[in-house]
């Protein structure tokens, strides 16, 4: 199946708006956390060619999904919110909904710069690793081009 096409400074945009809504409610490390890696995004946008700005969105953003449960998970309070810190707690916690797709976005730009699979687990099939240079354990002997020239009716030239 393949994703839709969504830019990356779309995905900054709502998470940054998200963020800041939540805000409204979460203070102390859910701003540090999600706007530090929403900055590591920023730089990503800046440099497209880049893997690792890319790859340390991806991390970071996979990261603050964890970050983001325990903070809401702790600082969520069941009573006692007003009508407005009700709606930054709903905004974080859309935020928190919505960042494994982003992730999935995310992942899907890093290969297409050129990033490989994170994970290398056997039962997932072979490998897809390519490499234009001969390990040093390989069976298969170089090939020279230069032997067996001598066959053929060519002479070393002497300098």
């Amino acid at each position: 199946m393949e994703l839709p096409t969504v830019n990356l400074k779309t995905i900054l945009l709502v998470h940054w708006l998200l963020t800041t809504w939540g805000c409204i409610t979460f203070s102390g490390p859910y701003p540090w956390a999600n706007f530090t890696i929403l900055a590591v995004g920023v730089w990503a946008v800046a440099q497209r060619d880049s893997i690792d700005a890319i790859s340390l969105f991806l991390g970071g953003l996979a990261a603050t999904i964890f970050l983001d449960i325990v903070h809401i998970s702790v600082f969520y309070q069941r009573a006692g919110f007003t009508d407005t810190e009700r709606f930054g707690a709903g905004m974080a916690i859309l935020s928190l909904l919505l960042k494994p797709l982003s992730c999935c976005f995310v992942y899907h730009m890093y290969r297409e710069r050129g990033g490989e699979l994170l994970l290398h687990i056997g039962f997932l099939g072979p490998s897809q690793e390519r490499s234009d240079y001969q390990t040093i354990d390989s069976p298969e002997a170089p090939t020279d081009p230069f032997v067996g020239s001598e066959g053929r009716g060519h002479s070393p030239q002497g300098y």
